[in-house]
């Protein structure tokens, strides 16, 4: 099976399930279905930064500085996280990603609308990114990252996804100690 070819569940605007779709279909027609940002930084606290392939459905070639994707149908949140949290970075027996908060994207322009989690996870393990999934990669520090928001093309679901993690944290200015860029 293609990964446009995964089944989807299809949610409504209270993040019910209303039916299954395949990936394909849910994106040429806009189904509203679910999706896992998560945020992944190195033993230093940089985040893991990627462009993604020209092959994607949504959004190819773009920045993002999250890893993640869709939830497929009877997955759970959680369990997605962790499948594309290691299918992106290549890695096994990472952490279980630490849930934050979820919310309801929608991009007026393109018509997408998912129900995003967002998750952290820290990854000390080497990482060997999916080819397929990503065409370069890095790990950045926050100021850097900030730096770029401006300069490259990025995922505008992962720019929301990273403004909202911004004001959440702002709201708990201590909930990210072992996750900040400054160890101590």
């Amino acid at each position: 099976m293609t990964p446009s070819d995964e089944i989807l569940d299809i949610v409504d605007e209270n993040d019910e399930v209303i039916g299954q779709a395949p990936r394909r279909e849910a994106t040429a027609r806009r189904l509203r279905h679910r999706c896992v940002f998560i945020e992944a930084r190195d033993a230093d606290g940089r985040v893991f930064v990627h462009r993604r392939t020209p092959t994607k459905l949504v959004y190819p070639s773009h920045y993002d500085m999250f890893v993640g994707g869709v939830v497929g149908a009877g997955e759970s949140y959680d369990e997605a996280a962790l499948r594309e949290a290691e299918e992106e970075l290549g890695v096994s027996g990472l952490p279980r990603p630490e849930p934050l908060f979820r919310f309801l994207y929608a991009d007026a322009n393109a018509g997408y609308t998912w129900w995003s989690a967002v998750y952290r996870v820290r990854c000390e393990l080497p990482v060997a990114p999916q080819v397929e999934e990503v065409a370069w990669h890095t790990f950045l520090d926050d100021a850097e990252l900030e730096r770029r928001l401006d300069e490259w093309p990025w995922v505008p679901d992962g720019v929301e996804a990273y403004r909202r993690l911004r004001e959440f944290r702002a709201a708990r200015p201590h909930s990210d100690a072992p996750y900040g860029s400054a160890r101590g």
